[in-house]
């Protein structure tokens, strides 16, 4: 799924808080925006492998969650959001497409690596690819709520996630027919940071 799509899913996790710990949730929700997208910071490095640990921050999130309800401090309360919103995104990829260039054509059987078992584990396509328009049906079923319940800045993230997800929905074949061509012009000093599937 697009990274629109993860931010605002971060966000819907830690937005009860607002009502049940206001107090609390500013930090909740900085969080939860950060671990939301921390897995796809390594996009060119390894992606879906090296960042991505479905198991590992589901594990790592409940003594965190434990530790936020038995002493409450905004600290607490952010590390817990991160871990879950970290691992709720790499859960999530791996209901989306595979980790190929074109996704909708379902040629790979990479969604996300489970450091665990040791081996890639498959996608289930319910979200055919990023960008997809029930990927961006989901950004804008889970935002428009947040628009109501969140207040600024967090409202102007869920404006600018929604924005960003429906221009990249809109480009995203197009973008698959250009990254081959734009990714060519890469000096040879830097061609091995550029993803196999951006060479095809």
């Amino acid at each position: 799924m697009m990274l629109p799509t993860h931010a605002i899913v971060g966000l819907a996790i830690a937005a009860p808080l607002v009502s049940v710990a206001p107090e609390f949730a500013p930090a909740a929700l900085a969080g939860a925006i950060v671990g939301s997208v921390l897995p796809d910071l390594d996009m060119y490095a390894g992606h879906r492998r090296t960042l991505h640990y479905p198991t590992g921050y589901a594990l790592l999130a409940v003594p965190a969650l434990a530790a936020a309800a038995l002493v409450p401090a905004s600290g607490s309360f952010a590390v817990a959001a991160l871990l879950v919103g970290a691992g709720a995104h790499c859960r999530m990829d791996r209901y989306g497409g595979g980790l190929e260039l074109r996704p909708w054509e379902a040629t790979s059987d990479r969604a996300v690596y489970d450091h665990v078992r040791g081996r890639w584990r498959e996608p289930k396509r319910v979200v055919r690819y990023d960008g997809a328009p029930e990927d961006l049906a989901l950004a804008v079923l889970l935002g428009l709520p947040l628009l109501v319940v969140l207040e600024a800045p967090f409202r102007w993230l869920v404006l600018a996630a929604i924005a960003v997800g429906g221009v990249y929905a809109l480009l995203r074949r197009r973008l698959a027919a250009l990254a081959p061509v734009a990714f060519g012009y890469v000096p040879p000093a830097f061609r091995h940071y550029v993803p196999d599937r951006y060479r095809s």
